[in-house]
């Protein structure tokens, strides 16, 4: 294995040098881009979901706004751009990463405006204007979380990466505080209810949250583009022009056979509930995956074609699409590589697949909606931001994999106390105690995990292989959370919670043997 990358023994710091590099400036900047990403995605789903709601909108009609989320589900399939297509002007003005974020800033707050000067309890075509412009919104927040992403891993050494993660984390999450708490009372202070709906009162909530964006502009602005230097290959005006009439093609197809089958999907999927009521859940997974792959097929085969045509130059293509895959499996061989592959799908299962009843679970217990918005939301935010900021210590002074392997089985062995809330019921004392521990080992985890992402890319293809990563890990989660609810109904919450702590047990083998052929 000559050809791995050398991951060091990590030495360990003092506690003064380790609170010292809090105030590194790359540290600092991480906590207001975090800001600056954590605020587009509530302004998409929750607080635009209430004013929908006031507006009078249909709940048939509000589910179609969740196309606005495509944007961060395939986030790597546009994330070469990122790395290889420099912005006219901009990018010799600002450098490479500078300009794509300052791009995708000013797209967020342009989409926030859109949203913003549309009532959707008018008449017209109103609310489609308001889709398009939350699936602009989407679009363009997750480029700058592409971006954000390859500037943090690049603008620091590989040590500083957990402190990196834990105050990008707080900032997101603070983000997301103003975007929700604060879009919805600023809504509420000028004069809009759930009785009385003003569509002003919603305009100007909308335009302070595109105002608090400039937080974001301003850091980019400010800061220096990283040092590192990558390696780039020379090409002309006409190869990068050429390069982006293929994405915008294959990506065209991609969203015309997804929508257009959408009928056809119905009907298969009314059809088999009908044949096989029993195995509804799975079949609908199955057509719907089914769906998604013939999309994804139709978009390769397009490229394919305009690379056969010429249209696109192969090396090109190549260099951006399959060198950073290929990257990957060279520098760590197949054996190490699907490893890795593998800890990484599985890292968050355990908390993910629980985290997805937990609201059912919290009301199913009989808490009031005042508790779970004190306990759950606001103290449960606290502890979040208390596990990130011991996590990117402990990391930064013990090391990346023993503080991985603490998260995982943290994150494994609270899931234990929700069986032990299960059994008490309704114990406010007790469901504090739970949340504490719960999303303190959530922000350990999440901020070693990251680190250890970031320590996985190179600095050729940062943009990609992270994107490959993010969407990897939540990817497994996500499907297997999909039948929680099912799982409850069949065995009830404790055997579903001690089912969640076991999901955790392989994940520590997969890092024991993930150290071994790193070190």
């Amino acid at each position: 294995m000559d050809n791995q990358p050398d991951h060091k023994t990590h030495t360990v710091k003092s506690w003064k040098q380790t609170f010292h590099t809090w105030t590194h400036p790359r540290v600092i900047t991480m906590l207001f881009f975090g800001f600056s990403a954590g605020v587009p995605i509530l302004l998409i789903f929750s607080s635009l979901s209430l004013w929908l709601r006031e507006a009078g909108v249909s709940r048939s009609a509000v589910t179609f706004f969740s196309w606005a989320a495509l944007g961060y589900a395939f986030k790597f399939i546009w994330a070469p751009l990122v790395d290889s297509l420099p912005l006219p002007g901009l990018t010799r003005l600002l450098g490479r990463r500078r300009s794509w974020l300052l791009l995708a800033q000013m797209a967020v707050i342009g989409s926030i405006c859109l949203m913003a000067l549309t009532d959707p309890a008018a008449s017209g075509n109103n609310l489609v204007k308001m889709a398009l412009a939350a699936v602009m919104l989407g679009f363009s927040s997750a480029t700058q979380d592409i971006v954000i992403d390859a500037y943090r891993i690049e603008c620091a050494e590989e040590e500083l990466q957990a402190l990196l993660a834990s105050t990008y984390i707080a900032g997101y999450r603070i983000g997301m505080l103003v975007a929700g708490a604060g879009a919805l009372y600023l809504a509420s202070w000028f004069g809009t209810s759930r009785e009385v709906y003003s569509y002003t009162a919603w305009k100007y909530s909308y335009f302070a949250m595109a105002a608090v964006m400039l937080i974001g502009v301003a850091t980019t602005l400010l800061i220096e583009e990283p040092e590192k230097k990558v390696s780039a290959e020379n090409y002309t005006a006409s190869h990068y022009l050429r390069f982006l009439l293929l994405f915008i093609s294959s990506a065209a197809v991609f969203v015309a056979l997804f929508f257009l089958s959408g009928s056809t999907v119905a009907s298969l999927e009314n059809s088999a509930h009908t044949t096989f009521p029993e195995y509804s859940r799975l079949l609908s997974f199955a057509v719907e995956a089914g769906r998604l792959f013939f999309a994804i097929a139709g978009g390769l085969a397009a490229a394919y074609l305009l690379v056969l045509l010429k249209i696109a130059d192969r090396k090109m293509v190549r260099h951006t699409y399959i060198a950073p895959i290929v990257d990957f499996f060279k520098r760590y061989e197949m054996q190490t590589a699907l490893l890795l592959l593998s800890l990484i799908a599985f890292y968050r299962v355990s908390d993910i697949v629980l985290g997805v009843i937990s609201n059912v679970f919290y009301q199913d217990m009989g808490f009031s909606k005042p508790v779970i918005a004190s306990v759950i939301k606001t103290f449960g935010l606290l502890m979040t931001l208390a596990g990130g900021f011991i996590g990117g210590m402990m990391t930064l002074r013990y090391g990346v994999t023993k503080i991985l392997f603490l998260g995982a089985l943290l994150s494994s062995l609270t899931n234990l106390l929700f069986m032990g809330l299960a059994a008490a019921g309704n114990d406010v004392a007790f469901l504090t105690l739970v949340i504490a521990a719960d999303n303190l080992s959530a922000g350990i985890a999440t901020t070693a995990f990251v680190a250890f992402l970031s320590s996985l890319t190179n600095i050729s293809f940062t943009a990609m292989q992270y994107a490959i990563f993010s969407s990897l890990m939540i990817l497994l989660p996500k499907l297997i959370g999909g039948y929680s609810g099912t799982m409850v109904s069949a065995w009830g919450y404790e055997r579903f919670f001690l089912l969640t702590t076991l999901m955790g047990v392989p994940v520590l083998g997969l890092i024991w043997l993930a150290d071994r052929k790193l070190h």
